[in-house]
């Protein structure tokens, strides 16, 4: 069977083989990342843009170092700097964009769907950084990768995710990816940020963070996603990390050897205390560090392609 990606829109048409060839491929690419010289010719030539029309650090910034390790000619273009502001369509930049003959476009967008609609009609590949509250599909990768690394195997794990589930892209690619990989779900939050049937992803739905946490593997914190939500769906940030704060008193309910994680960027004090994100048990810059071998393994495939053999 073979695995020539044009692009990655997202987790939910991937299947797990796919999935285990993608994390495989980003081992391979993770010791270039500790070599004294961290650089090899493998996509020299290729021309890879980065179009973010929402803020980002760890995801742009990422996706520029993974393409310049793998020698390929990066470059950003943000909303602020586009002809966007000046009344430019989304696609008519894409195309002025194609027209200079790019490889990959590495696009992040507020809308969600941005990222297929751009493939349908660009000829370059397209890689999806985050479209709206639809999907994250690098994120839910280098999420997996990590809860590998420290895990092992994903099959049987109890994952935990809590937070501002109804706004966040990252929920909806995990739940994809986990359950693909054989892990149980658990999604946590308050009422007003759970969405109506999210049960049917494949998901537990908890209104309490003790219930959820309780014997879990993996537990990863959102942040409340203000800029999305349109209107206050909280009393106030005090309430809110009272009764779904992950705290180091709370975090006695999972496992011992339970990892932390969280895609950022953290609010320390409100999802997270500082002593949990800073703590033994947290991950978060190792979700950071893979995130550059993950996005390396992705530019990779969709520009080159590979076989992915029978095991």
């Amino acid at each position: 069977m073979s695995f020539n990606p044009k692009h990655i829109l997202g987790i939910k048409n991937l299947t797990a083989e796919e999935i285990n060839f993608i994390l495989a491929t980003a081992e391979s690419f993770k010791e270039i990342n500790t070599r004294q010289i961290k650089k090899v010719p493998t996509l020299r030539g290729k021309t890879i843009v980065n179009l973010f029309f929402e803020a980002s650090t760890r995801t742009r910034t990422s996706f520029e170092i993974a393409g310049k390790r793998l020698s390929a000619d990066t470059i950003n273009i943000t909303a602020s700097s586009s002809s966007v502001v000046k009344g430019e369509t989304l696609e008519d930049t894409a195309h002025n964009i194609e027209a200079m003959h790019p490889d990959i476009i590495v696009m992040r967008h507020s809308a969600s769907g941005a990222c297929d609609y751009l493939s349908e009609r660009l000829q370059c590949s397209v890689i999806n950084a985050g479209d709206g509250t639809h999907e994250h599909p690098s994120q839910a990768l280098l999420d997996a990768f990590t809860i590998r690394q420290h895990k092992g195997d994903i099959k049987g794990l109890t994952v935990t995710i809590a937070g501002d589930v109804a706004h966040s892209r990252v929920v909806r690619s995990n739940i994809y990816c986990l359950n693909k990989l054989g892990a149980n779900v658990r999604i946590a939050g308050p009422r007003t940020m759970l969405p109506a049937g999210i049960e049917k992803l494949g998901c537990e739905v908890h209104h309490n963070l003790k219930d959820a946490i309780t014997d879990a593997d993996c537990i990863m914190m959102l942040r409340i996603q203000h800029e999305r939500q349109g209107k206050t769906l909280l009393p106030s940030l005090r309430e809110y990390s009272r009764f779904f704060g992950l705290n180091d008193s709370n975090l006695q309910y999972a496992k011992k050897d339970a990892i932390v994680m969280h895609p950022g960027p953290v609010n320390r004090g409100v999802e997270l205390s500082s002593s949990v994100a800073d703590g033994r048990q947290s991950v978060i810059l190792d979700q950071v560090e893979n995130g550059v071998a993950v996005r390396m393994a992705l530019l990779y495939l969709v520009a080159g392609g590979e076989k992915l053999q029978d095991s």
